[in-house]
């Protein structure tokens, strides 16, 4: 563990969107099992009438209030980076933060998406090609999954993203770290798709409050598999599309839980028990 073990956290969320996350249900459960006191409170950007400048005050302002540490998601996973003191190694190499622990007047960040989707995709798709891979989006939760995707053996990953300068730094970023061509940005989407052996959204459209699918249905093929970050809804446009034609499919709950274990461990420095908050999970659907 990261910190020492203790017997009291105060963590949150901070996000735009995010009134229905199972975030708090699942650190509090465990917290509750393991004997502890634990409170995890959501810190809606939308519902408080904040953007991103809010950050820095928010920061702060959970300092003072005594918080552990802090969940971080969309928009703010790479917007928060220079807020902070330190990032760890993976955090520095991903390039977006999800997790910040707060401990002796040090703001330090950590990525603990990676691991959640790398946990996901080894048992929610085993055995899946990994020639080529199309990934939707290239935010914080993209740079994440794209550094999991390229640590498990996908030999190229081709970005897609509304925003061209975002998908070139992302792709500059893994060129560092994985080789120049693992990573490419793409331009056809069609014919992406066309050679593509699988496919994933890390995009927040299929969210609640942004309904819809970030590809075509008609460009989706029963050969193909699917993953998706969203899990609220778990079952978003996008998987239903694949799965309506048999496409395997990966929902993004794993991710939510194992991101959520680590998450768990690094504020309150005792080991989480990942069946549990797995089997939890799943009590929510």
């Amino acid at each position: 563990m990261n910190n020492a073990a203790t017997d009291t956290v105060l963590a949150g969320l901070i996000g735009s969107g995010i009134k229905a996350s199972r975030s708090p249900a699942l650190h509090e459960h465990e917290g509750d099992a393991q004997g502890m006191r634990y409170l995890y409170r959501i810190i809606d950007l939308d519902v408080l009438g904040l953007d991103l400048s809010a950050l820095p005050s928010l920061l702060v302002a959970a300092e003072r209030m005594g918080y552990t540490g802090l969940n971080i998601t969309y928009p703010c996973k790479q917007a928060v980076i220079p807020l902070l003191d330190e990032l760890s190694d993976e955090a520095a190499s991903i390039g977006a933060v999800n997790t910040i622990v707060l401990r002796d007047g040090r703001r330090v960040g950590h990525n603990t998406d990676a691991l959640g989707f790398g946990e996901g995709f080894r048992r929610g798709l085993p055995g899946a090609a990994r020639r080529h891979v199309v990934q939707m989006g290239a935010g914080g939760a993209g740079a994440a999954v794209a550094y999991a995707l390229l640590s498990q053996g996908v030999e190229q990953l081709t970005l897609f993203e509304v925003d061209p300068a975002r998908a070139q730094a992302l792709t500059d970023n893994l060129s560092r770290h994985f080789g120049r061509g693992r990573a490419i940005v793409g331009e056809d989407l069609p014919a992406a798709m066309a050679r593509a052996d699988g496919l994933v959204n890390t995009t927040p459209v299929g969210m609640t409050k942004l309904p819809g699918t970030p590809v075509p249905a008609g460009l989706l093929r029963p050969s193909l598999w699917v993953s998706e970050v969203v899990y609220f809804p778990l079952e978003t446009q996008l998987l239903n599309d694949a799965r309506a034609l048999g496409c395997r499919t990966l929902d993004g709950g794993v991710m939510a839980v194992f991101q959520a274990v680590k998450a768990f461990e690094l504020f309150s420095g005792r080991r989480a028990n990942a069946n549990r908050m797995l089997e939890h999970f799943a009590s929510f659907f």
